[in-house]
C-alpha cells in the first residue's frame, strides 16, 4: 500500500534526488590573496583635514572655530550661539578637497 501512495505522489510531483556535494578545498594562498584584497583601504580624509587646519592659511580660522567651540560648550556663549558661521570653513575644504580625490583610485 505504500508503494501505491509514493507512486501516486510521485506521478503528481517531480521527484528530485540530491547527492551530498563536497566542499571545494582552496589552496591558502588563494585564501590569503582574497583576504589582502578584501581589505579596506585607510581613510586619508581626517589626516588630510588636520594637515590642511594647521595650515598658514587656514589656521586662523580653525583658532577661531575651537575657541568658539570652547566657549560654546563651557556655557559662556550667547543663549542659542552654535558658531554655525564657524563651522563654513570654506579654508580647510578647499585645501582638502584636490588633495583627497588625488588619491582616490
Amino acid at each position: 500500500m505504500s508503494s501505491s501512495i509514493s507512486s501516486f505522489f510521485s506521478s503528481l510531483f517531480p521527484v528530485i534526488q540530491c547527492e551530498p556535494e563536497e566542499p571545494e578545498k582552496e589552496p591558502k594562498a588563494e585564501a590569503e590573496a582574497e583576504a589582502e584584497e578584501e581589505e579596506e583601504p585607510e581613510d586619508l580624509h581626517p589626516q588630510i583635514r588636520e594637515e590642511a587646519q594647521r595650515s598658514a592659511k587656514c589656521a586662523k580660522l580653525t583658532k577661531h572655530f575651537e575657541h568658539c567651540q570652547e566657549k560654546v560648550s563651557s556655557g559662556q556663549g550667547f543663549k542659542g550661539e552654535d558658531c554655525v558661521e564657524e563651522l563654513m570653513m570654506h579654508c580647510v575644504d578647499e585645501a582638502t578637497a584636490p588633495k583627497l580625490f588625488s588619491k582616490l583610485r
